[in-house]
């Protein structure tokens, strides 16, 4: 898929990352995501995300991605796949090479590892990686790499395949200097954990979709909601935020990394195998799967 082509797909519809499901020896199940995957390609997302952050990128050694790419784009039926990159520059640089081989239509720039940086130490960065593949590129706005719209706008005029920023940095100030400067040249992600609880805020910034979490467990109601969002159905957005997300933050907000460990814990309660998350992360409780279980139970697809 052509750079191009990618950012039209990403501003079409909701976006999701599919968990990665692991077996018991700790490895990954490829037959358990191509399950999944081809279970959520029927629900329209309009790109899916291959070892992204819902994707335990972060637990992945390097040599595990292309795989999963590669299933994501067998059982995807059309859909684009777009792979999780990141780390230091050499590191971001093989990843992004490794996943363009596999098939991947595009690659998401996850903040590199650790360390603080200056803009002009980002551009480097992001230019770099984009200059490796011909495929297209977005960056994640978050934590230890937080973008200036003026970085940002270089970034465009030295790279083609720029194509996407996400924002995972709850700067809504930011993020619409970012819109108002640079327009039409980028489609803009919302990138919050569980992202519909900031939609309607992105929104009015000039951010038209998000990746959505719980797409992985309730397709359904992801795109119900999304579908009242870009509709200005505000009594029914709220309806779905007070009787879902809000009890699903309750829950995700009990343990650290629960924004991954509660989406794993809802993909195994609808019936696919996805496995236990790895280590740093934690699995949730047996009471807070029951809690999962009934806040899941009337909107099982």
């Amino acid at each position: 898929m052509e750079p191009q082509e990618l950012k039209a797909a990403l501003g079409a519809g909701l976006l999701s990352f599919p968990v990665t499901p692991f077996g018991r020896d700790g490895a990954f199940n490829g037959k358990a995501y191509a399950d999944h995957v081809g279970w959520l390609s029927g629900f329209k997302a309009s790109v899916l995300f291959a070892a992204g952050g819902t994707g335990e990128f972060f637990s992945l050694s390097p040599e595990e991605i292309p795989a999963i790419v590669r299933t994501a784009k067998e059982a995807a039926n059309g859909i684009p796949i777009v792979s999780g990159c990141g780390y230091g520059t050499s590191m971001a640089i093989q990843l992004a090479k490794a996943a363009q081989k596999a098939g991947a239509d595009g690659i998401l720039l996850l903040p590199h590892y650790l360390i603080a940086a200056s803009q002009e130490g980002l551009y480097t960065h992001i230019k770099a990686v984009c200059d490796a593949v011909e495929i297209g590129v977005m960056v994640y706005n978050r934590d230890n790499s937080i973008i200036t719209a003026e970085t940002l706008a270089r970034l465009c005029e030295a790279c083609p395949n720029l194509v996407g920023f996400k924002d995972g940095s709850g700067d809504i100030g930011l993020v619409r200097q970012i819109t108002a400067t640079l327009g039409d040249r980028l489609t803009y992600l919302g990138g919050m954990p569980t992202a519909e609880l900031f939609a309607d805020a992105y929104l009015g910034a000039g951010v038209t979709t998000y990746s959505s979490a719980v797409f992985n467990f309730v397709p359904k109601l992801a795109q119900d909601f999304y579908a009242a969002l870009r509709g200005g159905q505000h009594e029914r957005t709220n309806a779905i935020l007070s009787a879902f997300f809000y009890p699903f933050l309750k829950i995700r907000n009990r343990s650290k990394g629960y924004a991954v460990s509660a989406i794993k814990a809802g993909v195994r309660l609808v019936g696919f195998d996805a496995g236990n998350v790895r280590a740093p992360l934690t699995d949730l409780t047996a009471d807070e799967m029951d809690m999962m279980a009934e806040l899941i139970g009337p909107y099982r697809a």
